[in-house]
Formats: structure tokens, sequence, C-alpha cells
């Protein structure tokens, strides 16, 4: 199993910037993840934190990839490009 780490390292009135660190078997990646607030308000809300819901979303991916395949950068609406059942399995409660 996967640890992660997710830290808030800025935020504006558009959205949240998220660094996060996924260490398993011996090696590490890092992200940089933004996430817009409209995103938040539909899909995270319910997680209580900007970091909540992006560690669900890393959990998610991590049961569907690697985490070498995970890109470095991105938008958390890019997920439902790669993986289109995700505004729906990450917003049942």
């Amino acid at each position: 199993m996967a640890e992660l780490d997710v830290r808030l390292v800025d935020e504006d009135e558009r959205a949240f910037r998220l660094d996060v660190s996924v260490r398993e078997e011996g090696s590490e990646t890092r992200h940089r993840v933004t996430v817009r607030r409209e995103d938040f308000r539909e899909l995270g809300e319910r997680f209580g934190s900007p970091e909540a819901f992006v560690r669900r979303c890393f959990e998610f991916l991590l049961e569907r990839e690697p985490k070498e395949a995970i890109l470095r950068a991105f938008d958390v609406r890019e997920i439902a490009r790669y993986f289109p059942e995700f505004p729906q399995v990450i917003g049942a409660p």
C-alpha cells in the first residue's frame, strides 16, 4: 500500500494547489495538483478539505495505475479524461 503525503501549498480565489508525494516499495514520486474551487464544491466538499479530496483522488488513481504513470502536474479535471468513471466514483458516498 502506498504512503501518501498531501500538502496544501497555495490557494487563491480560483483554485487550491497541492503537492503530493507517493512512497511505495522504496521509491517515491512527486506531483503538483490543482483543484479549482468549483470542482472542490462539486466533487470534493464532502471530504472536508482539499487535502482529503486529493488524497482520495490519488487512492482512485493508484487503484488503476502505478504511481509512475500518474502525471507530475495536473488539474483534477484531467482525471476524467483518462478515467471517465471518476466523477461518479469520487462523488459516491
